[in-house]
């Protein structure tokens, strides 16, 4: 079978892997739509284990069933997620899924920008779930970010009514925008330093939008929120300086989401002092649950969000390599999704 395989973010290419055969327990998929993810082309974070086949964003069809399998049948379309928590461990339980020690290890194989993946058991328990009639594949191909956004509203304990303010409109950032419109934000405030995403985010939903690279953020965000500070920070870039613009953005009594993973070796300075006496709460996330992926369906299904707007480029898998420097660039494109099958 065809595979993109990932050398750097300058060298994706297409080469031959033999396709996989399901074993007991297990499912052959062939994938029809996989999304680029902004860590995708996070060389650091990448790099070290390359090369290999990227792609955790995906929906298709069941073509193969191992024995044993009956909660799924050839021609069933569905989407599968990489990451599955044991939903047993203390962390299970207490709510943190993200930081199970199974979530952390698991993955199909080989990866989502080839032709099929297998589906091990262990993901086919509780990270296989069938779409929809309402959930095209691209869309389905979009479940696993938005989940990744649900699952940080919950942590944040989102609230109706209120403002947030989104750092970085990225396509991360700016699912955060549409989510917050669809729960009933008050008002939505997004930054970036690129106009092309600003024009996004204000179509997505924003109702005000600051250039980060020249405004004086705290203030631009009174400026637009009746003299106060944001509700709620959403820190979707992982740039050191967002994060301490976040806490400089954030209401007294109010909640910092960081959603986009820093660098390693990442150090910031912060005034414990006034956290303290403002009550401010900073939450983090990472990674979506059975729970949150649920949701997301749901939300997709209704079209209580959608995303299909948010889809600027469709290329086959010859051209993988294109579209991880569109979404590296970052400039003129939002969601890239590779359709392997092409």
């Amino acid at each position: 079978m065809r595979v993109a395989m990932y050398y750097n973010n300058r060298d994706v290419r297409l080469e031959e892997m033999p396709k996989p055969r399901p074993g007991k327990g297990e499912l052959l998929v062939k994938v029809v739509a996989s999304g680029i993810c902004g860590s995708d082309v996070m060389e650091w974070y990448r790099i070290k284990r390359a090369p290999l086949v990227l792609g955790h964003e995906i929906a298709g069809d069941v073509v193969e069933v191992g024995e044993g399998v009956d909660r799924f049948k050839v021609g069933d379309r569905v989407f599968v997620s990489h990451h599955v928590p044991c939903m047993e461990c203390r962390y299970c339980l207490s709510g943190h899924h993200s930081a199970c020690d199974l979530l952390r290890s698991t993955n199909f194989y080989p990866g989502g920008f080839a032709e099929f993946v297998r589906v091990p058991a262990v993901n086919l328990r509780r990270g296989v779930f069938v779409l929809p009639k309402e959930v095209g594949y691209d869309i389905g191909a979009l479940i696993e970010p938005l989940a990744c956004v649900v699952r940080g509203f919950r942590l944040m304990r989102f609230s109706a009514g209120k403002t947030i303010l989104v750092i970085g409109s990225g396509i991360a950032g700016l699912m955060n925008i549409k989510l917050a419109r669809a729960l009933g934000a008050e008002k939505v405030i997004a930054t970036d330093i690129s106009a092309y995403r600003l024009g996004a985010a204000k179509r997505f939903g924003a109702d005000a939008v600051i250039d980060a690279s020249g405004d004086d953020v705290p203030q631009r965000i009174r400026e637009a929120n009746d003299g106060r500070p944001a509700d709620y920070v959403v820190v979707s870039t992982g740039a050191k300086g967002a994060l301490e613009q976040g806490f400089e953005c954030v209401d007294r009594g109010g909640t910092v989401l960081v959603f986009a993973p820093p660098a390693p070796g990442t150090k910031t300075c912060l005034s414990l002092g006034d956290l303290w006496k403002d009550e401010v709460t900073m939450t983090s996330t990472y990674a979506a649950s059975p729970e949150d992926i649920t949701d997301t369906i749901e939300l997709m299904r209704t079209g209580k969000v959608d995303v299909t707007d948010m889809i600027t480029h469709r290329l086959g898998l010859a051209e993988a390599g294109k579209g991880f420097e569109l979404v590296a660039k970052a400039e003129e494109s939002i969601k890239v999704i590779i359709e392997p099958q092409r």
